[in-house]
């Protein structure tokens, strides 16, 4: 007896109309940037960007139907240069029959430079009508030419109202409702992650359950389906997003999105040694000595996780972000340090004050090295007031402290030596 084929659900209930995508309003409801392309009869070539499972495959291959376009899939990760020339090929004489195409070529980001160069001929003739997916940032991931004659689309990750449509359509094709609590229900959202393909497949396994199964809450959810990982790569530009997110929150001193972010990279299998590392940076960066005992805690963190290894020494680095992001800040020095080297660059190479030169041979005492110079810690207060500026160069002031933390009695100290150096000046 021949076996059924069975479909996966996902496939199931892939949408038949462009009405019918969930999750992607801005770009297909009715002022959608879609929706106006097509009104206008102009569909142009597109790079659909977004993560997994929201739809890009669904939307090119309705694009096609909607605009009256032969529909052709190429994948990259499995197409070659041969694949490529052979639809450029059958799109021509498609188009010399008074036919269009459009091609959709899912993971564009893996195809090289010179395959991506290959495009741009059969886009600028209108053989074809590109439709390419990425999870990469376009910025980074293609040609700068390709990207000149596509429209960037970004597709969203589906939230909560999204995820829940899926599930009751998913019910209403399985003719029963899911053996699901309240919050194990809202526990498989949050499990697929954004991800409508992940939720369907995971729904694919409550369904077999036997109908008397009692719901499920959280933890009978979890012992059933593996949690998906969260989309993290680190060679990637969720890497960058993510440590951009984390150095931010602790510039804005939210302590618990600091230690959210934090976990986030963690759960990701970040290399904690890396974040130990931008929190050293941060240190300095954003607090400088607003807070000095900063830079100190950032390190002991970093060699406590060397000394523990993981998970225990994740804890420090989680008692670093906290300091961190509850110090007071201050990027007076990262400026002043910037303001310096702008300075140095533009004033080349002017030697040092004369009186401030050392003098260990008598040619250099006759030059005058080192003559009227006064030796502070003999001079009233402990200060000299001289001037140790580059000669021809005028005094600059780069190091600005702010009125936060510990640079509060710095622009004191500050204050009081532009006093006494202004009563000593010659």
């Amino acid at each position: 007896m021949r076996r059924r084929e069975v479909i996966p659900l996902a496939d199931r209930l892939r949408p038949q109309s462009l009405v019918d995508v969930v999750g992607q309003d801005h770009l297909l409801g009715p002022a959608g940037t879609i929706t106006r392309m097509l009104e206008r009869g102009s569909l142009a070539s597109l790079i659909l960007w977004g993560p997994p499972g929201v739809g890009k495959t669904t939307i090119a291959r309705l694009l096609a139907a909607r605009a009256g376009l032969v529909f052709v899939q190429l994948s990259a990760v499995f197409s070659g240069v041969a694949d490529l020339r052979r639809a450029f090929d059958e799109a021509a004489r498609r188009r010399d029959g008074g036919g269009g195409t459009l091609l959709f070529v899912d993971e564009i980001h893996r195809f090289n430079r010179a395959q991506q160069d290959g495009f741009l001929p059969v886009v600028e003739t209108g053989t074809i009508t590109l439709v390419g997916a990425t999870t990469e940032n376009p910025s980074f991931a293609l040609n700068g030419a390709l990207l000149s004659r596509c429209q960037v689309l970004v597709l969203r990750r589906l939230d909560d109202a999204a995820l829940d449509l899926l599930l009751s359509r998913a019910e209403t094709a399985a003719g029963r409702t899911l053996p699901l609590l309240a919050e194990g229900r809202a526990a498989l959202r949050a499990m697929a992650d954004g991800d409508g393909r992940y939720l369907l497949n995971m729904v694919e396994q409550l369904v077999l359950l036997p109908a008397e199964t009692p719901p499920l809450d959280p933890a009978g959810l979890a012992e059933l389906l593996a949690r998906r990982a969260a989309l993290y790569d680190k060679d990637r530009e969720e890497h960058y997003n993510l440590i951009s997110a984390l150095h931010k929150s602790l510039r804005g001193s939210d302590a618990d999105a600091a230690l959210y972010w934090y976990a986030r990279m963690t759960a990701g299998g970040e290399d904690p040694r890396f974040i130990a590392r931008r929190l050293v940076r941060f240190a300095v960066e954003d607090i400088g000595l607003a807070d000095p005992n900063a830079l100190g805690q950032a390190l002991a963190a970093w060699q406590a996780y060397e000394r523990l290894g993981s998970p225990e020494g994740e804890l420090a680095i989680a008692q670093s972000v906290l300091y961190l992001a509850t110090a007071p800040k201050s990027n007076a020095a990262y400026v002043a340090f910037g303001e310096a080297q702008a300075a140095a660059r533009a004033t080349g190479s002017k030697m040092p004050p004369a009186h401030i030169l050392n003098a260990p041979t008598t040619l250099m005492k006759r030059l005058g090295y080192g003559q009227g110079y006064a030796y502070d810690h003999d001079t009233a207060d402990a200060f000299s007031g001289q001037d140790y500026f580059p000669e021809g160069m005028a005094r600059a002031q780069f190091y600005r402290p702010a009125e936060r933390g510990f640079e509060r009695e710095i622009v004191k100290r500050l204050a009081y030596w532009a006093k006494l150096r202004a009563g000593r000046r010659p």
